[in-house]
């Protein structure tokens, strides 16, 4: 019995004169993962991907729950291969199929014939797989408008599968389809979420994170390594890229308008993130801010806050509520994480009463208080990278 992946497409079949490189991206992504696995052979095929085990020692679970994490997949499912005859199907579905469908008592037979010389029309196909599996299945019956389960019978260009166990795939575009990004993440809720959604997106990750040491441990530093980690499981690989923010931080307490200091901080950071993703050929910045949620994301204060870059900043929670952002955190793995209760650098010096609909001459008549560029450069030459990857 030859078991494989079968991998349907999204987004990607609407694709035109482009759409080779959404698939050439696809495969690549799938190829580097399968490494882990074993060998397999993947390749396209009428809008859907074959992921096949090249020999018995392949890790077929795993490679097929890694696939489930690809973007640019709406669907996956493993499937039983039979030659392109009614006998060789027959005596696939009665080997393959009860030992899945144990404890069903309803289903409905799907048959898809790509292949128009195969010799019986579609409904004649699920009509033999239906009474077959009638006869393997004591006390089942089918139901076709509200079934248990789901059993297709795809006749392809190369053979005939069969399954009855069609997943979810992560859905979006495939890795790097859509340019590169520097996602500013701290070890909050938000930042992960965002990340993840851009990446959904097709833009290929890389990760900025801000210390302040000794005010933020060591600890704080490895969360946000493992929540970069949890995206690699989405996102393949990413380098984190840490900068120090503790001199900025005293400084601006000591010589500005405590009121400012959130966003006079921001400043800086945003400074900084664009210095970065510049050196690196990021095209855009990510954050996890939603609107109104703190004092530094209401409308003018995000003014003030963009004022410093002039890349694009995507902000893809801006419009979701606390409650939606967690239910994501949770779906992708990153919010018990982010709960672990290490201070990130955004949380020293609050401010008592900060400004929340501030002004940007006021903004920037409290940032001549400070060296701005001394001070930036000293932080810039303490930077390092940590590479994260699967």
């Amino acid at each position: 019995m030859r078991e494989i992946i079968l991998c349907k497409y999204g987004e990607i079949v609407l694709k035109g004169a482009n759409r080779s490189a959404f698939e050439g991206g696809l495969l690549r992504e799938l190829k580097r993962r399968a490494a882990a696995y074993g060998d397999f052979h993947i390749y396209p095929g009428q809008s859907m991907l074959y992921i096949e085990p090249l020999h018995e020692q392949c890790d077929l679970d795993g490679m097929y729950e890694a696939a489930k994490k690809v973007f640019g997949l709406v669907g996956l499912t493993r499937a039983v291969e039979a030659e392109k005859n009614m006998d060789s199907i027959l005596a696939q579905v009665r080997a393959y199929l009860p030992a899945r469908l144990q404890g069903v008592r309803t289903f409905r037979v799907d048959a898809r014939r790509a292949d128009k010389s195969f010799p019986l029309i579609s409904p004649e196909i699920a009509a033999e797989v239906g009474g077959v599996l009638l006869s393997v299945l004591p006390g089942a019956r089918v139901d076709l408008h509200q079934p248990q389960a789901l059993v297709r019978v795809e006749v392809r260009e190369k053979a005939a599968y069969i399954h009855a166990s069609q997943e979810r795939g992560a859905g979006g575009l495939p890795r790097g389809s859509s340019g590169r990004a520097l996602l500013l993440l701290s070890g909050g809720i938000d930042s992960p979420v965002a990340g993840y959604m851009m990446a959904k997106r097709g833009v290929a990750l890389e990760a900025l994170y801000f210390e302040s040491f000794p005010y933020t441990s060591e600890q704080a530093r490895e969360k946000v390594l493992t929540l970069a980690d949890k995206l690699c499981a989405y996102c393949s690989r990413l380098r984190v890229h840490i900068i120090s923010l503790t001199e900025i931080q005293q400084v601006l307490q000591k010589s500005c308008d405590e009121a400012y200091f959130t966003l006079l901080l921001r400043r800086f950071m945003m400074h900084l993130a664009e210095r970065t993703a510049r050196q690196i050929g990021c095209r855009a910045l990510i954050t996890g801010e939603s609107l109104g949620q703190v004092a530094s994301q209401t409308m003018e204060a995000l003014c003030v806050t963009d004022d410093a870059v002039s890349l694009p900043v995507f902000r893809p929670c801006i419009g979701m509520d606390k409650e939606e952002i967690v239910q994501i955190s949770r779906a992708i793995g990153t919010f018990e994480t982010s709960i672990l209760p290490y201070e990130d650098c955004c949380t020293v010096f609050v401010p008592r009463h900060p400004k929340t609909r501030p002004q940007l001459e006021q903004v920037l008549a409290e940032l001549q208080k400070v060296d701005f560029e001394g001070l930036a450069e000293r932080a810039w030459a303490s930077r390092e990278v940590i590479p994260r990857s699967l």
